[in-house]
């Protein structure tokens, strides 16, 4: 009962705790450190030994595959040259450099243990620095360096460990530590690879969505363990398995089974994660009390602990600036690079494997402090000034109105395919199925055009068919509700009935907030695929006050317009009743539009469906 409480209290602490930091506007991770260091000291409160064995295989595991799941094989690919640098490298040159300052300062620790606390500071930690750099809007690219990163470096960081930790009990020879690592990261990437081939196998004959989210929850630790027992590395093989199922979700897995697993996944990722950094906090009180019966005066405890946590930043800084040269091909900006730098939050795996440290090693209670140290001072420094340190390199966060328009030609280009498909099928249709397929996917493919639009107020068609809608499901749902309490229609029944409501209106458009956040973009869209029509239709000045001319002459309204960039003719969208902008291309065979609309500046190829 107890434990029971315990585990009770913990959950509606860190509940509060993130619904607290939404309003304060603080990254959860930062406040529920304090929150834990607080509650540490609190009468009644009972002391938390955090174990390591429940950290690296309880916590890390689910942890690192819910991350790997929801990142992209593309985007990590595309910055693989930077995120082996820092997850290999930079592991490396941070655990030796903290070895010196902290051999230096403590004479008698000895090489061997002064290489372990090194290891155990090194890696920045997936979860405090994607969770800070997400809240605040950093870059893609950046964000995309900073999960990569903190998905491998725990490996290189925990098999350094284990070597150090081995010359602590008797030494080990320079032959076997390249070994080590070599055996760590290919046996890690060949039992992640088999784990999802298997997966993969048992996914294309699965089609239970409780089944196949059932077999997701057993991957990590099964990829962790099985790699672990022939000594590869457990994170390496997990964030593998993670990254090629996640990539190939789409393929091997069943619509329902993605959304559950991915709904699933979220759910244990925002629980472990918060719970996390509340037991982070709540070891302060025991390391303290352990550190009070330690050799060394305090004056030399706090040194050693400012030393390491200033040698941890230090490293980082300069070694993102010191290899900038190393990324020739796509270079990273040097405000990025330092921002990458800054975000070196450490987290619950540094904590975890300073336990790894044996008792018997010399001042291991002050090795512990020096792990807690960089792990809090990290992540309350570095967290809670990144913000500033954002906003004065001045360091744009993604354009929600640029994700708009690429959201919107994307569904563009998939509509075309699914009507090319749809007239390449024979069927016999006396209902007119065909047309209101058409009309559906054109409805879908509209919403995400008129998110775009300048209305001045006025309800596109798409925000007010979901406003309309959004109140008729109400008034369906009161009535299924209704018929449920009288208890003459199976129980079944009414779940699935209620279930399509429910489904239907998490489809509806995201409406007036979506609407607002991409209105507080530029909409002046960069990058991304081109086409000889793009290239030779440049933007121009649209006209002052345009006007579809054919809306004017028919009485129609038009909720967007298009100038034609071969004649300068000015349409009315897609969304409009008249789509004369399309009308006017099919006529014409002129490519290229351009948005009309005051403050957009983006182009699109009716020829090759590409957004400019």
């Amino acid at each position: 009962m107890e434990l029971a409480l315990l585990l009770v209290s913990m959950a509606a602490v860190v509940l509060a705790a993130t619904a607290v930091s939404e309003r304060l506007r603080v990254p959860a991770p930062l406040l529920l450190v304090v929150v834990g260091a607080a509650a540490a000291y609190v009468p009644g409160v009972p002391t938390i030994h955090l174990e390591s064995e429940v950290v690296l295989l309880g916590l890390l595991p689910p942890l690192l595959y819910a991350a790997a799941i929801q990142t992209s094989l593309v985007d990590f690919n595309a910055n693989r040259g930077t995120i082996l640098r820092l997850s290999v490298l930079l592991v490396l040159v941070t655990a030796f450099a903290v070895a010196v300052v902290v051999e230096w300062l403590v004479p008698d620790l000895g090489w061997a243990a002064a290489i372990a606390i090194g290891a155990v500071v090194a890696p920045p930690d997936a979860v405090a620095a994607t969770a800070v750099a997400r809240r605040i809007g950093l870059p893609r690219r950046v964000v995309t360096i900073l999960e990569g990163e903190s998905l491998l470096n725990d490996a290189t960081a925990l098999v350094t460990l284990r070597t150090a930790t081995a010359a602590l009990a008797g030494g080990v020879a320079a032959t076997q530590v390249g070994l080590d690592f070599v055996v760590a990261a290919g046996g890690g990437v060949l039992v992640g690879v088999a784990f999802f081939l298997l997966v993969a196998k048992l996914r294309h004959r699965i089609r239970d969505p409780l089944m196949d989210t059932a077999i997701s929850f057993l991957t990590p630790f099964a990829a962790f363990v099985a790699a672990e027992e022939i000594h590869a590395s457990g994170v390496i093989s997990v964030v593998v398995a993670g990254l090629l199922l996640g990539h190939k979700a789409p393929i091997i897995q069943t619509a329902q089974s993605r959304i559950t697993e991915r709904i699933t996944w979220r759910t244990v990722a925002f629980v472990l994660e918060n719970t996390v950094f509340l037991l982070i906090g709540l070891q302060l009180d025991w390391i303290l009390q352990d550190v009070h019966e330690s050799s060394l005066p305090n004056s030399r405890i706090a040194l050693v602990c400012l030393a390491t946590l200033l040698t941890v930043v230090v490293v980082r800084l300069v070694y993102m600036q010191a290899t900038g040269f190393l990324r020739r091909r796509d270079p990273l900006p040097a405000s990025w690079s330092f921002l990458i730098g800054w975000a070196g939050m450490r987290g619950v795996v540094t904590l975890a494997a300073a336990f790894v440290i044996p008792e018997d090693a010399p001042h291991r209670e002050v090795l512990l402090l020096v792990a807690f140290t960089v792990v809090a001072g990290t992540l309350l420094v570095q967290g809670l000034t990144l913000p500033l340190m954002t906003r004065l390199l001045d360091v744009p966060a993604p354009d929600p109105a640029e994700d708009a328009l690429a959201r919107a030609g994307l569904l563009q280009q998939a509509a075309d395919a699914g009507f090319k498909r749809l007239d390449e099928l024979e069927y016999v249709d006396h209902h007119g199925v065909a047309e209101q397929v058409r009309a559906r996917v054109d409805q879908r493919t509209f919403a995400a055009w008129e998110q775009l639009a300048t209305t001045d107020g006025e309800e596109t068609p798409s925000e007010l068919y979901a406003r309309i809608r959004g109140e008729m499901i109400e008034a369906e749902r009161a009535k299924v509700l209704l018929v449920r309490g009288k208890g003459k229609v199976p129980s079944e029944v009414v779940s699935q009935v209620l279930g399509m409501l429910d489904i239907e209106e998490s489809m509806l458009d995201a409406g007036s907030a979506a609407r607002a956040g991409v209105r507080s973009g530029s909409l002046a869209f960069a990058g991304g695929r081109t086409c000889d029509d793009l290239d030779e239709h440049p933007a121009i000045e649209t006209v002052d006050e345009p006007a579809c001319a054919t809306c004017l002459a028919d009485g129609t309204r038009w909720v967007s317009l298009r100038q034609c960039l071969t004649c300068g003719n000015v349409g009315c969208c897609d969304s409009s009743v008249g789509k004369h902008a399309t009308a006017h291309f099919h006529d014409s065979l002129h490519p290229v539009v351009e948005s009309a609309e005051p403050d957009e500046s983006w182009r699109w190829c009716y020829k090759h469906n590409l957004t400019g």
